[in-house]
């Protein structure tokens, strides 16, 4: 991800910090030091690491609860609103995705009932509410903002963790496509009260209500798109009509390609008709403002793109486009030559097309054994 440091990986998954976390601590350490001098902002900007580091340790709790059904999970992403697991998909049965959403507050939970165990003969309750309180003890605080934290991400405002717990509830009485629709219109609705309380008590509320809403929005068409790609063929859904470019091509002749045609990724397909690899629109322009126009494409091209065979399942290729963040997927022959191609874009127009169909065309039409 742009913009993040790694701080290196556990059991395989990366773990990263935004930069703008970093910012976050240097902001609140300022605040801190303007109200109580350099105690205050040690002591406050640990409070905020030992917080985010619960935080990690929440994330974690989903992805090793993931890693049991078979999910991977790329990197972990520390951000000022808290953190984000980048899984490669959540488990398909309601049942195991139910104990993936639960297991990082899980987490949190035992975190706090550590802290509350050891501090317990000497606590009073009414000092785990006192976050910003310098007097209260960090272990009291760190117990209490766990205790805020389990309470917090149980809100069923889908995509958090509560409102995964929605989504495999009800997809357990619907469909997944269904019950994620409804858990996003929900948690799109908490989105827009997030909003409003934040404009007058908290501005923190309004970056998390944008986050919210948007990443329900997301989820839902993601939903959505797998929804009509199952019993789909790939066949059913690729571009047939698209320029290549040889392996012998420079990067000024995709110039002239991407001028002349509205394709944004060109394949690099060799003299047997096997593709090489594809040349985004974005690395043609980065390469000819560095290289110029005479570097061969092969220098430039990206090559670790996955293939998918023309009459295989459509949902099998979705996962590949989206888990591997690909711009394109090659679709193959019988022969392994290169016949068409999946884009996140195509396969948008055949989401809208699928939608804009009467309900009884939708069924018996080219996606019929998928309804809505």
């Amino acid at each position: 991800m742009r913009w993040s440091l790694n701080l290196g990986s556990i059991a395989g998954t990366a773990i990263r910090i935004h930069i703008t976390f970093l910012l976050f601590l240097v902001w609140l350490g300022t605040i801190f030091y303007r109200q109580g001098g350099a105690e205050a902002a040690w002591q406050g900007t640990l409070f905020i690491v030992l917080i985010f580091l619960c935080v990690l340790l929440h994330e974690l709790g989903h992805v090793f609860a993931a890693r049991r059904y078979g999910v991977a999970t790329r990197d972990v992403t520390l951000w000022p609103f808290g953190g984000i697991s980048s899984m490669e998909r959540m488990p398909e049965k309601p049942s195991e995705e139910l104990i993936v959403a639960v297991a990082g507050p899980a987490v949190n939970v035992a975190i706090a009932g550590v802290l509350l165990l050891f501090l317990w003969p000497h606590l009073n309750p009414d000092n785990l509410a006192k976050l910003e309180d310098p007097a209260v003890s960090l272990a009291v605080r760190v117990a209490g903002a766990n205790i805020i934290l389990v309470l917090f991400n149980l809100i069923p405002a889908f995509p958090m963790d509560g409102g995964r717990v929605l989504r495999a509830i009800l997809a357990m009485r619907m469909g997944n496509a269904r019950a994620t629709e409804m858990a996003a219109t929900i948690g799109q609705g908490f989105a827009v009260v997030f909003g409003v309380v934040g404009m007058f008590y908290n501005p923190m509320l309004i970056i998390i209500a944008v986050f919210i809403f948007l990443a329900a929005t997301g989820e839902a068409s993601q939903a959505q798109l797998r929804a009509v790609a199952q019993g789909t063929l790939v066949s059913d859904a690729m571009i047939t009509a698209f320029e290549s470019l040889p392996t012998s091509a420079t990067v000024s002749d995709a110039a002239d390609a991407l001028i002349r045609t509205t394709q944004t990724e060109f394949p690099v397909v060799d003299g047997t008709g096997h593709m090489r690899g594809v040349l985004t629109r974005d690395s043609m322009i980065k390469a000819l403002k560095q290289r110029g126009p005479d570097v061969p494409v092969l220098e430039v091209m990206q090559g670790d793109i996955p293939t998918v065979p023309a009459r295989a399942k459509l949902d099998t290729a979705v996962r590949s486009l989206m888990q591997r963040g690909q711009p394109v997927v090659g679709v193959t022959g019988a022969d392994g030559k290169l016949v068409g191609l999946l884009t996140v874009e195509n396969l948008g127009e055949m989401m809208m097309v699928h939608s804009a169909r009467p309900e009884s065309e939708t069924e018996a039409g080219p996606w019929g054994n998928v309804r809505r």
